[in-house]
């Protein structure tokens, strides 16, 4: 059985952090996705999907610092519902992507201390991943076959 979620899409808002007392973190992003087709008349339609991703730790801290409203993101995780009661007492049921791997796909600004920077950068784990950041190269070698 497999149970894994990948979206590459823009966060709706600034991720909302919550930390705790015992020094763990959850961060709260949404991510809006994209879909473009052509209705029966021929007309482009565009429809876009609303997720909320949950990350843990040390990928929420991550996210507070370097994730903000716009950005473009890459996650992977893993379907999760649960159900809680409202204030009413109305149970409800949601579905959210706890994720496990968050890459922000933003190119950064080269500054005069730094080098060129990649145009991702990782959160989570370290595993090979589409788009993975394999190094600090910070420049292109001249003699490339194409």
């Amino acid at each position: 059985m497999v149970n894994k979620v990948t979206l590459i899409g823009n966060l709706g808002k600034d991720p909302e952090v919550r930390h705790f007392e015992n020094g763990g973190s959850v961060a709260r992003i949404t991510v809006a996705t994209n879909e473009s087709y052509r209705d029966k008349e021929g007309n482009w339609q565009n429809l876009t999907e609303w997720h909320t991703v949950v990350a843990w730790r040390n990928l929420a801290d991550r996210a507070e610092k370097e994730l903000k409203k716009g950005s473009l993101v890459y996650v992977e995780g893993k379907l999760k519902s649960r159900q809680y009661k409202d204030n009413n007492g109305v149970e409800k049921y949601i579905t959210e992507i706890e994720a496990s791997t968050l890459k922000s796909l933003e190119k950064r600004e080269r500054t005069e201390h730094n080098s060129p920077s990649h145009p991702s950068q990782n959160f989570g784990n370290e595993s090979s991943q589409p788009g993975q950041d394999f190094g600090n190269q910070t420049e292109a070698p001249d003699d490339l076959p194409f």
